[in-house]
């Protein structure tokens, strides 16, 4: 959608971002099936399913949130806000919100996912935090189902993004709580001197930490679909098996 505005060519999927795509699309498919093919009495199936399909949204978001900052960001050139045109002042601005926005969104994604974990898994994570978050989730999973490959492929992938995703959670947490990310910055400049110009922030930075981060959330919905996928394929297998057996 946001490619279309700007007078890009639609997305076309690639690399961890298809990966990611394809299992979840898989995983819908077969829920899909599933009712179709059995009653869904306690409307199981079809909450996993809307669960799915409203990640494949969230991711489908946040990846256009990281491109429009990145293209905005192409037409910010000064170094200081003082030096700025109205019109770079314009694109900046544009910059910051897409920035924002999808610095937002990779936490908002990741505890979906830990929501879709909670319960696939049983964890009760609620019990140990009521209002719990994608990282509460994995210490649940790792000390609850530690004979589960997932929980530890989850984890190596978090360790793996550890810096970029610190980073984002500072600015999160800033602009939260605090004030806005892109002023904290500007504060402490300010502390410095008083009268001096204002620097911008590493923008070239700030949008690495949020690709980074995007592949980290691409990775993760990947890996917990793609072994759902095999283990769902493992019990419909057995199940086939048990049913030719058991036949005369």
């Amino acid at each position: 959608m946001l490619r279309t505005l700007l007078g890009e060519p639609p997305r076309v999927n690639s690399g961890v971002l298809a990966e990611a795509m394809d299992h979840m699309a898989k995983t819908a498919s077969m829920l899909r099936k599933e009712m179709n093919m059995h009653e869904d009495h306690d409307h199981e199936y079809r909450k996993q399913e809307i669960w799915t399909r409203g990640l494949i949204s969230s991711l489908d978001e946040l990846e256009q949130s990281w491109f429009a900052a990145a293209f905005f960001r192409k037409s910010v050139v000064a170094g200081y806000m003082d030096d700025m045109s109205s019109m770079e002042q314009g694109e900046y601005a544009r910059y910051v919100y897409f920035y924002k926005d999808g610095f937002i969104r990779v936490f908002s994604l990741l505890d979906k996912l830990g929501t879709v974990l909670n319960s696939q898994y049983a964890l009760d994570t609620a019990k140990v935090k009521a209002h719990f978050s994608y990282f509460t989730v994995l210490r649940q999973f790792a000390l609850l189902k530690p004979e589960i490959p997932l929980a530890g492929e989850l984890e190596q992938i978090r360790n793996s993004y550890r810096e970029p995703l610190d980073n984002l959670r500072k600015r999160r947490n800033a602009e939260i709580h605090y004030m806005n990310a892109e002023m904290t910055d500007d504060l402490w400049q300010r502390h410095q001197g008083l009268h001096d110009k204002i620097r911008l922030e590493d923008l070239d930075s700030h949008l690495e930490d949020l690709k980074q981060s995007l592949e980290m959330v691409c990775k993760s919905l990947s890996a917990v679909f793609k072994y759902s996928n095999e283990q769902w394929h493992r019990n419909t297998a057995a199940r086939g098996r048990k049913s030719g057996h058991a036949r005369p």
